[in-house]
């Protein structure tokens, strides 16, 4: 039996890896062992991959306001350049702004700038104008809509004319969606709320407390024009069942495109030029109630101060809750609330006007609806919790002077392809 020798030492591997460079979760860029804050590096085309450390060391999360530079002065000529065919870029998902906003300012969000409002207005109004003529045309093309030049255009619960007009107003939508990518670089989402998507779990309790305000108010109304006003119901017009059915399916798209316009879009760009909390807000709210009582094209006293105040109750709860669902949910309910009492009773009872011999006492049925409405969303956010500011992180690096300051872009020349580097400061 021989004695056992030394057990023999591993010898180390002579042959790399000539694999791939490791991935990160999902198909993610090459992981860079030992980056900062989990920063990754694209490689360029033609070139090894391997670790790309951020040039001024680590850069830990600061709150506001900023101070000094945690490594030390920073070069005068701000954030150093990426690697070669490369350029900074926060992480995908990071929130735009750089401080909480407020629904009506989210559209300053870091790449805000005073003419991006003005283009998105134009894009609007010349993307808008062609959509409703290509929807009218392929709508009469197909027979689904009736000839214009055969009907009232001021009978609207005639249904084939309501549905013209419901469908001619909801491709606002999409063109006010369009007009926040192509002009602004952000979600579609921001125009909906500060959570950049519809809240859908507000809905439910916001059409409960509409129909219990403004939907009372309305029914209100239109007793007192029967009472007062010598209003005579005729019973339901010729095709109530086609009319009930181009409400309960248009109608709510309708209302929401008109919100989109008015405080989807126009009121955050008055708000962003004057950049107040309190003041652009106020200012949008007055403005925008004035051009929606003006599109609707009724400029008598009682019948315009309605409207206006309408938009005013809707400016307010957009306010309160950060977000269009409320507003929506209140102009849906009023227009099919007076849409289907229309149909119902006839064309005796006035019910999309002020009725003559009732004129204040109806406004005022509908001020006193409204804002019983706007109370009542008021009163319950606290147990709603309707969010109102946006999420954000702040990119914007540190100055030598204490003052933060915009991450300018960094850009390059000559590559073959465009190759992100994730900024560290975009990274938790």
């Amino acid at each position: 039996m021989s004695a056992a020798g030394p057990p023999d030492r591993a010898l180390p591997d002579d042959e790399p890896y000539q694999g791939p460079p490791p991935t990160g979760p999902y198909g993610a860029p090459p992981y860079v062992p030992g980056a900062l804050h989990g920063v990754h590096a694209s490689p360029v085309p033609g070139t090894a991959a391997g670790p790309v450390p951020w040039p001024l060391g680590p850069v830990p999360l600061q709150s506001l306001p900023h101070t000094a530079p945690p490594w030390g002065p920073a070069p005068p000529w701000g954030p150093p350049a990426p690697p070669p065919g490369m350029r900074w870029e926060p992480a995908p998902g990071t929130p735009p702004h750089d401080e909480p906003a407020e629904f009506l300012l989210a559209m300053r969000s870091r790449t805000w700038r005073w003419w991006r409002p003005l283009l998105g207005l134009l894009l609007f109004v010349v993307v808008y104008l062609v959509a409703t003529v290509v929807v009218v045309f392929a709508g009469l093309a197909a027979g689904v809509l009736p000839d214009p030049t055969q009907i009232d255009p001021t009978d609207l619960t005639d249904p084939g004319l309501l549905l013209l007009t419901n469908l001619s107003l909801a491709v606002a939508i999409p063109c006010v969606w369009l007009s926040w990518v192509a002009a602004h670089g952000m979600r579609t989402g921001w125009s909906s709320s500060v959570l950049a998507r519809l809240r859908w779990r507000l809905v439910a309790p916001y059409t409960l407390f509409a129909f219990g305000t403004l939907g009372v108010g309305i029914a209100v109304a239109v007793l007192l024009s029967l009472l007062v006003a010598d209003g005579e119901v005729t019973g339901p017009i010729p095709g109530f069942w086609w009319l009930l059915l181009v409400v309960l399916l248009t109608t709510p798209v309708q209302s929401a495109a008109e919100e989109y316009v008015f405080r989807g879009y126009l009121s955050q760009a008055i708000a962003g030029w004057l950049r107040e909390p309190v003041v652009g807000p106020v200012v949008a709210g007055v403005l925008t109630a004035l051009l929606f009582s003006a599109a609707h094209g009724q400029f008598e006293p009682t019948v315009f101060l309605d409207r206006f105040a309408f938009g005013l109750a809707a400016s307010a709860v957009v306010w309160l809750t950060g977000g269009l669902e409320a507003a929506i949910v209140l102009h849906t309910v009023n227009n099919v609330v007076v849409f289907v009492l229309a149909g119902a009773l006839g064309e005796g009872v006035p019910t999309d006007e002020v009725p003559a011999g009732a004129g204040l006492l109806v406004v005022l049925v509908d001020l006193l609806a409204m804002a019983a409405y706007v109370a009542l969303v008021a009163r319950t956010r606290r147990r709603l919790r309707p969010e109102v500011r946006s999420a954000a992180f702040d990119l914007r690096p540190p100055s030598p002077w204490g003052v933060p300051g915009p991450l300018p872009a960094v850009g390059y020349a000559g590559a073959q392809r465009r190759e992100v580097q994730h900024h560290p400061w975009g990274m938790g």
